[in-house]
């Protein structure tokens, strides 16, 4: 069985090509201190089925290209919330009133007294 790595899809612009990014938490020998590595690998995925935001497991393999040397073994899980539905969502959703320009506010100030001398008139 070949090597397999599990990382989050980060793209998938080329096709039959995804780039999955692994984070892995190291030690430093010294200090003891934790830190983060990424790294990013470009895999082969047949079916163009895996979208950015995927939780995948990726195999080594023969090389494919010059820097694809795995292949999309399968997808773990996908995520609740994607950013193209977010996007859908939100366009489903009624425009809010653009916000008023400065000089639009600054006629209503203007026009406010008025309308209150108005209704002192109508009170007398």
């Amino acid at each position: 069985m070949a090597k397999q790595i599990i990382g989050i899809v980060s793209s998938n612009k080329g096709d039959k090509t995804i780039v999955v990014t692994v984070h892995e938490r190291k030690t430093h020998p010294l200090y003891r201190k934790q830190y983060t590595v990424s790294r990013k690998f470009m895999a082969h995925d047949d079916k163009n089925e895996a979208e950015p935001g995927d939780k995948v497991i990726i195999e080594e393999t023969r090389p494919v290209s010059a820097r694809k040397h795995h292949r999309l073994s399968r997808i773990i899980e996908k995520p609740i919330l994607r950013a193209d539905t977010l996007a859908a969502t939100k366009a489903d959703e009624p425009e809010k009133p653009a916000s008023k320009s400065k000089a639009a506010k600054a006629e209503e100030a203007v026009e406010k007294p008025e309308k209150a001398e108005k209704t002192e008139e109508a009170a007398e």
